[in-house]
């Protein structure tokens, strides 16, 4: 069965910083959404703040968005049945490599 995973990370760059960020960044993300396995996504911006993307892969689809506001951005996926038992894990690869991301340099 499907599950829907929502991480949500905090940021103190800016708008413009943060989105410039996850538009050169999006790929690393994929990866830990994939949970290691080999998918392949298609994304598109729906808007300057909001990344929405497919993956394929195994017979599997990952569906999801990415929305980016001043103070934090938002990753949500639907996880398929394949995926959904690594839930927890693969939030936390998406929060940590979210995190690498959006830290200050």
């Amino acid at each position: 069965m499907a599950r829907p995973v929502t991480v949500t990370v905090s940021h103190d760059l800016g708008l413009d910083e943060a989105r410039t960020r996850f538009r050169e960044g999006s790929s690393k993300l994929q990866q830990q959404l994939a949970g290691g396995m080999v998918f392949k996504f298609s994304e598109s911006w729906e808007s300057e703040d909001r990344l929405t993307f497919v993956a394929k892969g195994l017979g599997q689809t990952i569906t999801g968005e990415i929305d980016i506001f001043p103070q934090h951005v938002r990753i949500t996926a639907t996880l398929p049945g394949i995926l959904a038992s690594l839930a927890e894990t693969i939030a936390g690869r998406v929060e940590k490599e979210g995190k690498l991301l959006l830290e200050k340099k």
